[in-house]
């Protein structure tokens, strides 16, 4: 058979191909060795390689009377190879059109993926399913000039600078970068160890309990009955808003409990505890019993569990982490975790874990722009104990994008400190202070021009008695513990209450002492600036009522109000003044332990109205009075 006639053949029986895949083929081709004959060539070859095949016709022509029985061979040879070549060009061509199709989608794909894309922006949720841990945004390549209007810029600048560290959240992890972890690990065996009273044939150690961020469940807790959840209100302009929901059997408790608190029934209260461990109504009120009566850790058991059945019933949509999610206040139902988180928040901090408060106190401002537990009047106080001051100084500048938070008196006075510590940390470094920033010097004779009454309240307060003191108060600028206004003079005790106990360190009376007499040195040249500063505190307080008389300076104290035992047998009384039945004196009534909950015993054994005995059997007080 001649090659003219073959080529022919091969054109009728190869589909065609585009032009790229063929050139591509070629270069495949052209990369691998070369035949072993020099005469025979892939007949693929031939059809693009005009001028080889015109070569092979001429030779065709001139050997054309050769024998048939070669040309036979030839054929089959020929004819074998070209199906291998077709079947593998076949299969080469099907693996290319299918990459060609992944890499072109779909009409309708693509605005499935838009909608997808779109749904995982509004809950600012990566696009990644094999990672299904919480990401902090990344707030490094933001940019102001790629936003619409400034509320969306505020809302970028607050979400960067109140971003919660979640292993921060985790008192444990503090404790052991302090103390080390072995420890802290000795004293959690010793804890567990004393509070593991399990009942007889009990298996309470080996509950698994469900993660979270917040508190770490301790073994002995009951398992969440899920009786408390979470719903999604709306959302607007970027942000989710939740409220908690109550189920049949939450709602139930609820009304015992309402019932139970108008009578001041604290027995009933632990009658409800029994049958719902995770009332968190109930765990407050128990809470509140343990903190008066001087039980401080049972007063955080009780708080961590109220936390932890608030966490375990937020909506899978709820990430109050990222900053894209809130909770009003305003909703009555939503105020017991802020109430809760404070509480929290001050227990960390009774603990040493300062760091731990710091992130609590920026999920609060999350969850609540309005803050309506005034956080504001304690985060510089964490910040400086948590010696978190490069943060304190972006804090302040960057919220809410309007630089006033300087005008509060907590925030004059720690931004002065701050930058004292910074200072010093830049000379002992060695680093270039920058000329930008006003120093530390300036920054406390602001504060004390702006607040003077702050100082005689800290002298009292810290005590300060160094004899310079004495000196100092006597001037008339600072002789006044009182501004005039009540909404000033209430955030002044606050932060008196507050932050005194940094006063005591001997370098900051000493940095406090030399900006006060500084300050009477300017005044003593120039008396106008006393004028200038009173204005701008009276325009920056200019209302003549209270507006943060809904705050207590008792919750920002670090002491814990304590109440006798006898007034502990009240703690819940009738306001009738009645004392319950069971609660008379006398009328101790011995309460059978048979197939009863461990921990509903220990909360009950707490009241001074309950008697479980001496565990013996003893004679009743007619008998023995009868013997004798």
């Amino acid at each position: 058979m001649s090659v003219r006639l073959m080529k022919k053949i091969l054109e009728e029986q190869q589909p065609a191909e585009p032009k790229q895949l063929i050139d591509s083929e070629d270069e495949s081709e052209s990369e691998s060795p070369p035949p072993s004959s020099a005469t025979f060539r892939n007949p693929f070859d031939l059809l693009d390689d005009e001028d080889y095949t015109v070569d092979q016709e001429n030779k065709a022509d001139i050997n054309d009377g050769s024998s048939i029985e070669n040309s036979d061979e030839k054929q089959a040879s020929t004819t074998k190879t070209t199906a291998e070549a077709f079947l593998l060009s076949d299969s080469k061509f099907k693996k290319k059109k299918k990459k060609k199709n992944k890499e072109k989608p779909q009409p309708g794909s693509k605005d499935k993926e838009d909608s997808w894309n779109e749904s995982l922006e509004q809950l600012s949720i990566k696009d990644d399913s094999s990672h299904l841990d919480y990401v902090a945004p990344d707030h490094g390549k933001y940019n102001p000039t790629n936003l619409n209007g400034r509320g969306k810029v505020v809302k970028q600048c607050t979400s960067f600078v109140l971003q919660v560290d979640p292993k921060y959240l985790n008192a444990e992890n503090e404790l052991r970068r302090i103390f080390g972890s072995r420890v802290v690990n000795s004293f959690e065996k010793g804890h567990q160890a004393g509070s593991s009273r399990q009942p007889r044939g009990g298996r309470r150690g080996n509950q698994s309990h469900r993660k979270t961020i917040l508190v770490c469940p301790l073994e002995h807790w009951p398992r969440w009955d899920g009786s408390l959840s979470m719903e999604l209100v709306e959302t607007r302009d970027g942000i989710s808003y939740f409220r908690y929901v109550h189920i049949s059997s939450y709602s139930q408790a609820q009304r015992a409990f309402e019932s139970a608190k108008a009578v001041h029934d604290f027995n009933g209260i632990v009658n409800i505890l029994m049958h719902h461990p995770y009332h968190v109504d109930s765990l407050i009120t128990l809470a509140d019993y343990y903190k008066f009566s001087g039980e401080l850790q049972m007063s955080a058991d009780c708080t961590s569990r109220c936390l932890y059945a608030l966490e375990c019933a937020w909506h899978p949509m709820f990430t109050p982490l990222m900053g894209n999610c809130q909770l009003k206040f305003s909703c009555e139902i939503n105020k017991l975790l802020f109430s809760v988180l404070f509480s929290h928040m001050k227990n960390m901090d009774r603990r040493g874990c300062h760091r731990s408060a710091l992130e609590l106190c920026k999920l609060l401002l999350l969850l609540d722009s309005d803050d309506p537990m005034g956080v504001l009047f304690c985060i510089d106080y964490y910040s400086l104990r948590a010696e978190e001051c490069t943060w304190l100084e972006q804090f302040s500048e960057q919220y809410k994008s309007d630089n006033s938070l300087w005008l509060f008196p907590n925030f004059s006075y720690s931004l002065g400190v701050c930058r004292y510590y910074l200072e010093k940390e830049e000379h002992a470094k060695d680093i270039k202070v920058e000329d930008l920033k006003a120093s530390s010097t300036d920054l406390m004779k602001q504060a004390l021009m702006l607040h003077p009454s702050v100082l005689k309240k800290l002298v009292s307060k810290v005590p300060l008695k160094d004899k310079a003191w004495t000196s100092i108060i006597k001037h008339n600028f600072f002789s006044s513990d009182q501004t005039g206004t009540s909404s000033l003079d209430h955030l002044i005790n606050i932060y008196v209450e507050r932050s005194y106990i940094i006063w005591r360190l001997p370098d900051l009376q000493k940095f406090l002492r030399d900006a006060a007499l500084s300050v009477i040195e300017t005044l003593q040249n120039d008396g106008s600036d006393a004028r200038d500063w009173m204005c701008v505190r009276k325009e920056a307080f200019s209302s003549e009522k209270n507006e943060y008389s809904h705050l207590l300076v008792s919750d920002f104290s670090d002491s814990v109000p304590t109440l006798p035992p006898d007034n502990l047998q009240n703690f819940m009384v009738d306001p009738r003044g009645e004392v319950p039945n069971n609660a008379q004196p006398g009328n101790h009534r011995v309460q059978d332990l048979t197939d009863r909950n461990a921990i509903a015993v220990l909360l009950e054994s707490m009241l001074p109205w309950i008697n479980y005995g001496s565990g013996h059997d003893q004679p009743d007080h007619d008998e023995q009075a009868n013997e004798g």
